[in-house]
């Protein structure tokens, strides 16, 4: 098993196998088999050592990956906590942040529901 940014990567075709890599979708995944002239039909286990070590240093030098990105992603989030903006306020209080409708739906952001004791219609 290939091991790319701290990540082991399964035995599939080698763009597929590149979105297990937090920060890597398809299309950049696309993009560094195209720049290291590997095919992505290939699968992992059939990569040389060369071609990965080729892979690694194309993602080490041009991507944002793992724990830089996702460290990036919490310190954007706390600073717009830190400054009390509006989305700060709904990341605090766990809402949507972008506008969505919170009166039905939103459960994912909200929780599990919580049930309001004596609440009968009379």
């Amino acid at each position: 098993m290939a091991r790319i940014a701290g990540v082991d990567l399964p035995n599939k075709h080698v763009d597929i196998a590149l979105t297990y890599i937090y920060g890597l979708g398809r299309t950049s995944a696309r993009k560094i088999c195209e720049s290291t002239k590997i095919d992505p039909a290939k699968k992992i286990n059939e990569l040389s050592n060369d071609e990965l070590n080729e892979l690694r240093k194309v993602i080490e030098n041009e991507y944002k990956v793992e724990g830089r990105l996702r460290s990036e992603t919490a310190l954007n989030i706390k600073r717009l906590m830190d400054i009390g903006c509006y989305r700060g306020l709904r990341h605090r209080r766990g809402l949507p942040v972008n506008g969505q409708r919170t009166k039905t739906n939103a459960r994912t952001r909200k929780g599990k529901r919580k049930t309001v004791a004596n609440k009968k219609k009379a």
